[in-house]
């Protein structure tokens, strides 16, 4: 199949209330089994919050709009996926690979399928040390590019957060806190940072959506859903396990997009587990949000 056979077989889902879910938590940002127990966790949660679950990937070089419980499985099992963002994507289609999606290239995927809301775990966003790396996460960028609208419990705490929050504000991208006036920091459900918008309601965030999209703005919005307080950990707590993590980063001599998975990899030791349970625990809980948004959503625009 060409691409441009597989480009013109996608769902068009722009009637449905289609939520999308990323696919390098499944190979890049947790263990298995724990990845493919949480990537059906979330599909369950958004069909019981109204929604329709659409995990993407690619299998074999060919864009998947909704992975089977089967590739998701085995996508989990092997691990041995390229992680794709947008550079990546026409590179992993050619050679025929497996590619797990991170936010950039799904969201890129969610709107070739008219997808409107996708739910994830964190963003990326600007790396600490930038004034030596220049590092910064192409997830930042394809929210001025691609009008998908995207759940996350807030950017890692592995980042640069005053940075991370600049860029997007320069961006012009709106980040609207979820029940909150407090930007959530992924592992922890508040912090110092301000907002300047926030939603009580996932109907407020939908009208707020659709106004984006009435004034053809044309770009995506940030909305930050802090984890359930029963599984928050302690912001200086986890400060100390992340400096830590980053020593070993830097004896590793790790790069580039290999930064992430290995913080988050390590964290999991560092933290005696609870970074894990506190993760899977904020991206189902975002699922959950993504799929009363989708639904509210859908019936502003019908």
């Amino acid at each position: 199949m060409t691409l441009e056979e597989n480009l013109a077989h996608l769902p068009d889902l722009s009637s449905r209330p289609a939520v999308a879910l990323e696919t390098t938590v499944l190979t890049h940002g947790m263990p298995y089994p724990q990845n493919v127990e949480c990537a059906l966790a979330c599909e369950d949660a958004i069909r019981k919050n109204g929604g329709e679950p659409y995990t993407i990937g690619i299998i074999n070089g060919e864009i998947k709009i909704g992975l089977t419980k089967a590739e998701i499985e085995d996508l989990g099992k092997n691990m041995n996926a390229m992680k794709v963002s947008r550079r990546d994507l026409p590179y992993c289609i050619a050679k025929g690979l497996n590619g797990s999606t991170t936010v950039a290239a799904t969201m890129i995927l969610a709107k070739k399928a008219h997808i409107r809301v996708f739910s994830t775990g964190g963003i990326g966003g600007v790396h600490r040390g930038f004034n030596e790396t220049m590092d910064v996460s192409s997830d930042l960028n394809e929210f001025a590019k691609t009008d998908v609208n995207v759940i996350c419990a807030g950017p890692k705490a592995i980042l640069d957060i005053p940075r991370t929050l600049e860029y997007l504000e320069t961006q012009g991208i709106a980040v609207i806190g979820y029940k909150t006036k407090k930007a959530p920091l992924f592992y922890t459900s508040t912090s110092k940072y301000d907002l300047e918008q926030w939603a009580d309601s996932p109907l407020e965030l939908a009208k707020i959506l659709h106004n984006n999209k009435v004034l053809g703005l044309n770009q995506g919005s940030l909305i930050l859903n802090p984890v359930p307080s029963k599984y928050s950990l302690d912001a200086d707590w986890v400060e100390e396990r992340i400096e830590e993590a980053i020593k070993m980063m830097e004896k590793d001599n790790i790069h580039g997009k290999d930064v992430t998975p290995y913080l988050l990899s390590k964290l999991v030791g560092l933290t005696g587990g609870k970074s894990l349970e506190t993760n899977m625990a904020l991206i189902e809980n975002n699922a959950a949000l993504g799929g009363a948004l989708a639904k509210e959503l859908l019936g502003l625009e019908k």
